[in-house]
């Protein structure tokens, strides 16, 4: 079926949603929806059988609907009307939640439904849960819609009781500080992660708030900011308190709580951790460390997989630490909704805000994450493994690459490339690490395509070892299970004896200090050459400027002598 994805943006859904339909054989082209006469022009372009709307920020036009089927995406259980269906059962605190797969008509939410699928609802921020159960139950919704489509019989069927939630208001998110109780204020700021915040204010400045985690034992003044770590703040609440890992400073951007109010929070007194194992009690620990028998586990919870400077350096310490335990198998955890997505393209742009530069800090930050992968690829008295349980994309996929073995959750999609911001060349080892898995052919065509793939498809072009199925508890405990077999496997010796050998072979052949400085030097006029492609490509993405086109790599009926097949 030759199938339109008209979507706001290609996130995460999109591009899952994406992967999914061309696996089972659907023709997929994909249009943003800038306005009315670009999506009727695509539409006339492609003269799709289907549209599909994964994610949408206005209405699809009457023009558009009305001749054609279209399908809504919509995150809420059937009979849910409204723009905000997943914050109001966030902050509501449901047990249950779903996706309805609804036809479009002139009345929002209101036409009938073609699919769904529901999932119990966990305490976690919006973000995670609209990229996990969200993502995974529209799959399913969308492709039992897709089914009935072609099916041709089926009658869809409004629902017999629906109800409107209107836009929540920030008047509806609003905490108070001296009378909500810790859960109602995690459940608040969750409820509005990674949009549109709940705003606020600190340090008598107004800003909107993202990224809470609770605190077991500090307490203080309610609604006193009594302490920070690393780059979270720490604000106490009427019963406990609760750490803001990220804060949007009114006209600003969004950057880690510390970096935003950098100087106001230098008198905060410092809540350091006393090593890199776990913490005992719940806490904000972004990098935390297990072991189990001569296996390690390293987590690192960065949000949305951004990794600044400090980040990487910090990581990198956390590595040479753990590499010199008396482990046989080092795990790579990530976190739950990203394992790595590269630079911190936040921090980066903080940086021209001020007297900084943008390149300076692009520049150290490259270097950083080259210094990381460098020390995971040198990493020879054990074997390393990359757990992928959340997306990665650009320079995390390289850097999980550096691992001797990647497992990527069924689930979760990869973006191995780095074009799409501003024709960015990359890093983090990638002209060493990719060709040598999946042939300088195969790896030219993932950077020159840049396509989302998933688990599955990772794995048969050869760029991953394993696609392990389940959610990320199942996913976690079936990496504990195979991480264990390979540290007691008879042979583990002559494992590390052929690692050792490669690696030798292939610095023989031309050092790793060679791929390197050629990358950088393509990386140097990036980010200090005549071409602004990447600055503005940055600022951008770092705004959230809605897009002006559909880029031509994903709307393939924009292509020139593009006719219908």
């Amino acid at each position: 079926m030759r199938i339109l994805l008209l979507t706001h943006a290609f996130n995460s859904l999109t591009q899952r949603l994406a992967a999914e339909l061309r696996l089972r054989g659907h023709d997929i082209s994909i249009e943003f929806d800038i306005a009315d006469t670009v999506t009727e022009e695509a539409v006339m372009l492609f003269r799709p059988e289907l549209i599909v709307a994964p994610y949408l920020r206005r209405a699809i036009p009457e023009s558009v609907w009305s001749r054609h089927l279209c399908l809504i995406v919509h995150p809420g259980v059937v009979g849910d009307r409204g723009p905000s269906a997943l914050d109001w059962a966030i902050q509501a605190g449901v047990a249950e939640w779903g996706v309805t797969v609804l036809q479009a008509e002139a009345e929002m939410d209101a036409g009938p439904v073609w699919g769904s699928a529901s999932f119990p609802m966990r305490a976690a921020k919006k973000s995670s849960i609209y990229r996990n159960e969200v993502t995974q139950a529209a799959c399913t919704a969308v492709l039992q819609a897709v089914q009935r489509v072609a099916q041709s019989g089926f009658q869809p069927q409004r629902p017999l009781v629906s109800q409107w939630r209107p836009l929540l208001p920030q008047a509806g998110r609003a905490i108070d500080w001296r009378h909500d109780d810790s859960t109602t204020v995690l459940r608040k700021i969750a409820a509005a992660d990674g949009f549109p915040g709940v705003a606020d204010s600190l340090f008598g400045q107004p800003c909107h708030l993202f990224d809470a985690w609770p605190e077991a034992t500090l307490r203080g003044e309610p609604g006193a900011v009594i302490a920070r770590r690393e780059t979270a703040l720490l604000r106490a609440t009427r019963d406990g308190a609760v750490w803001i890992g990220h804060v949007k400073r009114a006209g600003s951007i969004k950057l880690p709580a510390t970096l935003a109010f950098d100087s106001e929070s230098r008198s905060v007194p410092e809540a350091p951790l006393e090593s890199w194992w776990r913490a005992g009690s719940a806490t904000w620990q972004d990098i935390a460390y297990e072991e189990s028998g001569a296996v390690g586990f390293l987590h690192f919870e960065f949000y949305n997989g951004a990794m600044s400077t400090a980040h990487c350096q910090r990581l990198r310490s956390a590595l040479v630490w753990a590499r010199q335990r008396p482990l046989r198998i080092l795990v790579l955890m990530g976190g739950a909704d990203f394992w790595s997505n590269g630079i911190h393209l936040n921090v980066i742009e903080a940086a021209s805000l001020g007297e900084g530069s943008a390149a300076d800090e692009s520049w150290r930050n490259i270097n950083a994450m080259n210094d990381l992968a460098l020390e995971l690829i040198g990493s020879g008295q054990q074997l390393t493994v990359a757990a992928l349980g959340g997306n990665t994309g650009a320079g995390g996929c390289f850097l999980a690459r550096a691992a001797d073995f990647v497992w990527a959750r069924a689930a979760v999609i990869l973006n191995p490339h780095y074009k799409n911001m501003g024709n960015l060349f990359g890093s983090e080892y990638w002209t060493y690490l990719l060709p040598r898995r999946v042939g300088a052919d195969a790896a030219g065509a993932i950077m020159r395509d840049r396509q989302p793939l998933t688990a599955q498809r990772a794995l048969e072009i050869g760029l991953t070892d394993a696609c392990l199925a389940g959610d990320i508890p199942a996913f976690r405990k079936e990496v504990e299970r195979r991480a264990a077999e390979l540290a007691a496997a008879p042979d583990f010796a002559a494992k590390i004896s052929a690692k050792c050998a490669a690696r030798a072979r292939d610095e023989a052949a031309k050092p790793l200090a060679a791929y390197r400085e050629e990358e950088l030097s393509h990386m140097r006029r990036n980010f200090y050459g005549f071409d602004p492609s990447y600055h503005i490509a940055r600022h951008h993405f770092v705004r959230k400027t809605p897009a002006s086109w559909t880029p031509r790599h994903l709307a393939r009926h924009r292509e020139l002598g593009w006719s219908i097949p």
